[in-house]
C-alpha cells in the first residue's frame, strides 16, 4: 500500500504541482473544541508508452510533462493497458483535531489501513486508505504564548492555538484526539475513440 501513496504522490507532483489549484480542493473548519482540514487533488495523464519486459508505462501529464513509472506485481492487470488509454488518480487527505474534555482515554497510537484492486480481466485500478488516530493528554498550558504542549505515545508536541476562544476550552489533563486520514484511488480508462 506505501508503494501506491508512493506513485500516486510521485504523479501529483510531477504532473500536476503548476496546475493543483485546478485540479484540486481544501476545506478548513472548526467548531467549539474541534478543527479539521481536507484536501483533494486529482491529475490525469496519458499513456504514451509502455515497456511490457520492464512494466515501465510513460505517462503525460495534463502541462505536457512526461514521468517513467514503474507498474509493480500489484497492478494485477497491466496486459489491459493501452498507448492512449487516460491514468486518473485522485489523493485524498484530511486531518481533525479534537478536544475530549474530561477523557481519561489511555494516551496511544492505532493505524488502520485497507486496499482493494481490480478484478481479473477489468481494467487496470486500485484504491488504497489509512487512518491513524493518536489520543494525547494536555500536560501544560502557557497562556502567554497560547501554546498547549501534548504527550502522545511516542513523543511531547507544543502546538500553537491562534484562535483565544478554543484554546480557553483546553485544561491540563484533558485528551486530544488527532485523526489523519489519506486514500487514494488510481483508474485505467481506455482511450476515447
Amino acid at each position: 500500500m506505501q508503494q501506491l501513496f508512493a506513485i500516486v504522490g510521485f504523479l501529483v507532483a510531477a504532473l500536476a504541482w503548476p496546475a493543483a489549484a485546478q485540479t484540486g480542493a481544501a476545506v478548513v473548519g472548526k467548531g467549539p473544541g474541534v478543527a479539521g482540514a481536507a484536501q483533494t487533488v486529482k491529475v490525469t495523464a496519458t499513456i504514451t508508452a509502455i515497456d511490457s519486459a520492464t512494466r515501465a508505462v510513460t505517462l503525460k501529464g495534463p502541462q505536457g510533462k512526461e514521468i517513467v513509472i514503474t507498474a509493480g506485481p500489484e497492478v494485477k492487470n497491466f496486459a489491459q493497458m493501452k498507448v492512449g488509454d487516460q491514468v486518473n488518480a485522485e489523493y485524498v487527505e484530511a486531518l481533525t483535531i479534537e478536544l475530549k474534555k474530561g477523557s481519561t482515554a489511555p494516551v496511544a497510537r492505532t493505524d488502520q489501513a485497507a486496499m482493494g484492486a481490480a478484478k481479473p480481466g477489468e481494467l487496470p485500478g486500485a484504491a488504497a486508505g489509512r487512518q491513524v488516530t493518536v489520543m494525547a493528554e494536555v500536560v501544560a498550558l502557557d497562556p502567554a504564548t497560547q501554546t498547549v504542549t501534548l504527550r502522545g505515545p511516542q513523543r511531547t508536541v507544543e502546538l500553537k492555538v491562534r484562535d483565544p476562544e478554543q484554546f480557553k476550552r483546553v485544561a491540563k489533563g484533558d485528551r486530544v484526539e488527532a485523526t489523519y486520514t489519506e486514500a487514494v484511488a488510481i483508474a485505467v480508462d481506455p482511450a476515447k475513440k
